[in-house]
């Protein structure tokens, strides 16, 4: 097995610019907090680090996730359930499985791009995400509390057809794309 870490795609190309992005980001912010002179620099750091212990087991077990997903789910039953050929069922699927997603991107997006590695089609992978950000049931409970029970049912009732929407388009206009790059 002599693969570089950029063919396994360990280090993917595409996540260059927004990590540039992001750190010339962090370091512009610590500059700032550190020239004010007040510490804020070091609050912030202080306060990156308890969100890092927070969220890294929750992140390392999404990741764990859609890493088995990929290896572990047989690709014909992928491609049975959420492949090309499986249409609206495979759209509903995916929009039903985004539903019941909990957390927040750094737990949807891993388990999306294990989806699509393991085989599924654009329109599933689609509405499974659209699903997750409109719909996610896990965040009810959030929304009732903070919004109300009547503006909730609203944007759940509004929200219900969008990820098989967005699925039955993303089908339709964009199966033709390769999303594996295989």
């Amino acid at each position: 097995m002599n693969r570089t870490i950029w063919n396994e795609k360990i280090l993917k190309p595409n996540l260059l610019a927004p990590t540039l992005v992001m750190a010339t980001l962090a370091v512009v912010l610590l500059y700032v907090g550190y020239s004010k002179g007040e510490g804020q620099h070091l609050n912030g750091l202080k306060y990156a680090y308890r969100l890092l212990i927070q969220i890294l087991p929750l992140l390392l077990c999404a990741f764990i996730v859609a890493g088995m997903m990929n290896e572990l789910i047989p690709r014909e039953k992928v491609a049975q359930f959420v492949g090309k050929e499986s249409g609206w069922t495979g759209i509903l699927i995916g929009a039903v499985a985004g539903s019941f997603t909990p957390g927040g991107p750094f737990i949807c997006m891993p388990i999306a791009a294990g989806m699509v590695h393991a085989g599924a089609a654009i329109g599933p992978a689609v509405a499974y995400l659209t699903s997750w950000s409109l719909l996610a049931f896990t965040r009810m409970p959030l929304e009732v509390g903070l919004l109300g029970w009547k503006l909730t049912a609203i944007k759940f009732v509004s929200g219900l057809f969008l990820p098989l929407l967005a699925g039955g388009i993303a089908q339709l206009f964009f199966n033709h794309v390769n999303l594996t790059g295989k």
